[in-house]
C-alpha cells in the first residue's frame, strides 16, 4: 500500500463510481480497478460492493477511509515542514470554533493570518460545540475550540478560560438585569436551550445543574439565529453568556440576568487529536489564539477569566 493507490482509493469512494474517479485521478478506469482489486487483496477484505449503478463502500472501506484521510494529510503536512523548515510557517490549517469563539477572535484571527502569515491558508469552521467536537475527531479540523469536552483518550483538551453564564431573555420576560436570580427559580421560566450533541456539557461545568435545566427545558434548538430570534420575541429564554447575546443586550432587546446560589459557569478549551503530532503551523496557530483570547479577556470585550 502506498499514497497513490490510498488517493485512488479516496476518489473511488468519494465519486462512487470508477469512471468518475479515473478522470479526477487522470489514469485508465483499467488501471484504477486493478489498484483497487490490489489494495482489497492485501487487506483480504472487499472495499467496495460493484452495483450497476456504481461502487457501494463496504464497512472496511469506511473504516480505510478515514485513516486514508488522515494518513495523506499527514504526509502532506510532514512534506510542508520539511522542505519550509520551522522558520517559515507555510501550509494549511483548519481550525473549528464554537460560536463565541468565533465572534470574539475570528475576525483577529483572520487578519492576523492575512496579515502576518501570507504563506499560510487558513480554513476557519463555526458550528455549535459539539458539531466542533465532532469535526475534529473526524480530523475535519486541526485544531478547535470546545466547551466542556467529554474526556476521550484520544484528545489532548487544554483549559483556556472559564466564563460566567447569565438568563438572557426580555425584560418583559426574565425581570430586570441588575437584579440577580437564584437557581432555583430557573425551573419556572420558559426555557430554551441549544443542544450540543457529543459535547453535552457545552452549556455549563455542573452536570446536575446541566440536567436540571434540560428537564425543564420547553425547547430545544440547533440554531444560533433562530434561538436569538426565538428569545427577543419572546418565546422565551435561555441560560448563555453575555458574549453570545452581545448585539441584543446592547440594543435593549435583551437583559442578562445574573445567576446566583450556586453561579453557573463553563469552561472553554483548545483540543487537537492525541495521534496527530504537533506541527510548527499547529503550535504557531495555537499560540496565536491563545494570545488573541488573552487580548479580548484583557480589553473586556470577552467578559471571562483566563486559565493556565
Amino acid at each position: 500500500m502506498d499514497s497513490r493507490q490510498l488517493r485512488y482509493f479516496i476518489a473511488v469512494y468519494e465519486q462512487r463510481n470508477l469512471s468518475r474517479a479515473a478522470d479526477q485521478v487522470n489514469v485508465a478506469q483499467s488501471a484504477l480497478s486493478h489498484h483497487i482489486s490490489n489494495l482489497e487483496a492485501e487487506f483480504a477484505a472487499p472495499l467496495f460492493e460493484r452495483k450497476s449503478r456504481g461502487m457501494e463502500p463496504t464497512a472496511a472501506g469506511e473504516r480505510l477511509y478515514e485513516h486514508a484521510r488522515i494518513i495523506l494529510r499527514a504526509m502532506a503536512e510532514a512534506e510542508t515542514e520539511v522542505r519550509q523548515g520551522a522558520r517559515v510557517i507555510a501550509g494549511d490549517i483548519s481550525i473549528g470554533m464554537a460560536n463565541s469563539g468565533v465572534k470574539a477572535i475570528g475576525v483577529p484571527l483572520m487578519r492576523t493570518v492575512l496579515t502576518d502569515y501570507p504563506k499560510l491558508k487558513l480554513s476557519l469552521t463555526e458550528s455549535l460545540s459539539g458539531a466542533t467536537l465532532m469535526h475534529l475527531m473526524a480530523s475535519d479540523v486541526d485544531l478547535a475550540l470546545v466547551y466542556n469536552p467529554p474526556s476521550e483518550k484520544d484528545l489532548i483538551a487544554e483549559p483556556v478560560l472559564e466564563e460566567q453564564m447569565f438568563l438572557v431573555g426580555t425584560a418583559k420576560l426574565v425581570g430586570k438585569a441588575k437584579s440577580p436570580i437564584r437557581f432555583e427559580e430557573l425551573s419556572r421560566l420558559p426555557l430554551i436551550l441549544l443542544r450540543h450533541g457529543l459535547s453535552a456539557r457545552a452549556l455549563l461545568d455542573d452536570p446536575v445543574l446541566l440536567k436540571r435545566l434540560e428537564a425543564s427545558a420547553i425547547l430545544h434548538a440547533n440554531s444560533i439565529s433562530g434561538m436569538t430570534g426565538a428569545l427577543v420575541a419572546g418565546l422565551g429564554c435561555t441560560i448563555a453568556t453575555k458574549l453570545f447575546a452581545q448585539e441584543q443586550l446592547a440594543a435593549d432587546r435583551l437583559v442578562a440576568r445574573e445567576v446566583i446560589e450556586p453561579k453557573l459557569t463553563r469552561t472553554l478549551y483548545l483540543c487537537r487529536l492525541r495521534n496527530r503530532p504537533m506541527t510548527y503551523v499547529m503550535e504557531e496557530m495555537r499560540r496565536l489564539i491563545i494570545k488573541l483570547i488573552a487580548e479580548q479577556v484583557h480589553g473586556g470585550a470577552w467578559q471571562a477569566k483566563l486559565l493556565g
